[in-house]
């Protein structure tokens, strides 16, 4: 399946379980304070719940996702950064770096994350690009390239302007693209880091509250300002699956995450329902072979309520014209999920094998001189 047929699969369903999902929210709906807010599933992105969630409100320190990622995947770890006198002393939350002092990236990328050190992303900002103005263009391209096409950032901290701006959604969406990096998780879910190696002199203590207090909790950033007010992206994994929450102007950032994160695990399911490789059989016409074996192309996982979990219906149809000649790898029908008389997701089936067509040459060749090929070689007459 190529990428542009997931985006439209997934926006899709999307929608409809947003749709689905609003129907209910007056039973049950969390009851939070934040101005902004949405749950997201992270394996599917799916919103559970969603508050002015596409409105474009400031950040804060919740930026420090996004320069975190981009410090993982450019830079390398061991790199050793000098600090400048404007990353010494930049303003707000600091590690308390010192112009001149000599940190590896990686040091930085946990003071940046943990103690929400707006010194450190300053000098990560100056290591990978020059400049806090040359790297926000990596960050704004990055947010595109992740579907995060309501932000614009101005800085790598988070500290207030004007065109420095995200929304809910899209807060979630860069969490969700992080949190795959093995890196990045590791230091969300750490509530602390002490020197481990030769000449790391710094301990970090996170910021986030909900590593100690919330059940399965394993992220991600706080960030608070006096525009923003409080903010805070969390996640916390629970039987095998993950959700993030965002909360943005929230009067108890830590009960309103809670109670997102709460709501997503109670009310709805993520179910796996079709894996990738699983076979599947359908009969062909005009094939050397009368049966083909089918393929599932990817995973296809959808996100239901958890009350409307036992009405849906799983397909696996072939193309109503399939026939032979099939190739290698061509499509060949669809996985499809209905629920209330609606699609809701699918993923392509494709051959396993090629199967000519049956005509008398193939049959020749396929069934007659092959075969007979093979026996000559095995009773080494060829």
């Amino acid at each position: 399946m190529d990428k542009r047929s997931r985006i439209v699969i997934w926006t899709t369903v999307v929608l409809f379980l947003t749709v689905v999902m609003s129907s209910r929210v007056c039973n049950g709906a969390p009851d939070i304070t934040a101005d902004a807010a949405v749950v997201l599933d992270a394996r599917t992105g799916s919103i559970l719940y969603g508050r002015c969630l596409y409105q474009e409100r400031p950040p804060a320190s919740t930026t420090k996702i996004l320069t975190a990622i981009i410090a993982l995947e450019k830079g390398r770890l061991g790199d050793i950064v000098t600090i400048s006198p404007k990353a010494g002393y930049t303003e707000g939350s600091s590690i308390y770096l010192r112009p001149g002092e000599k940190l590896t990236l990686e040091e930085l990328i946990w003071g940046a994350l943990l103690e929400s050190g707006n010194d450190a992303c300053v000098a990560i900002a100056e290591h990978l690009a020059g400049s806090e103005e040359d790297f926000s263009e990596l960050q704004n391209r990055k947010a595109k390239a992740i579907g995060a096409w309501d932000t614009h950032f101005v800085n790598p901290h988070g500290l207030s302007d004007p065109k420095h701006y995200t929304t809910a959604y899209d807060l979630g969406t860069m969490a969700r693209y992080s949190l795959r990096n093995s890196k990045f998780q590791k230091i969300v879910r750490s509530q602390e880091k002490i020197p481990e190696r030769l000449g790391e002199t710094r301990s970090f203590f996170s910021t986030n509250r909900l590593l100690w207090s919330y059940s399965g909790c394993d992220g991600v950033k706080t960030g608070t300002t006096e525009a923003a007010g409080q903010c805070l992206v969390a996640s916390a994994s629970r039987g095998g699956r993950q959700l993030v929450a965002v909360v943005l102007h929230s009067d108890d950032r830590w009960k309103d995450a809670a109670a997102l994160l709460d709501y997503g695990f109670s009310h709805t399911k993520l179910l796996k329902l079709a894996s990738a490789g699983q076979v599947t059989y359908f009969p062909l016409e005009y094939g050397l072979k009368t049966v083909l074996t089918a393929r599932a192309a990817s995973d296809l996982y959808v996100v239901v309520p958890a009350n409307m979990a036992e009405q849906l219906n799983t397909l696996w149809l072939p193309l109503s014209d399939l026939k032979a000649p099939v190739g290698y790898g061509e499509k060949v029908g669809e996985v499809q999920v209905w629920i209330q008389g609606k699609l809701i997701a699918r993923t392509n089936l494709v051959s396993a094998s090629n199967i000519p067509s049956r005509t008398l040459l193939n049959v020749l060749l396929w069934q007659v001189y092959r075969p007979l090929l093979f026996q000559l070689r095995v009773w080494h007459l060829l």
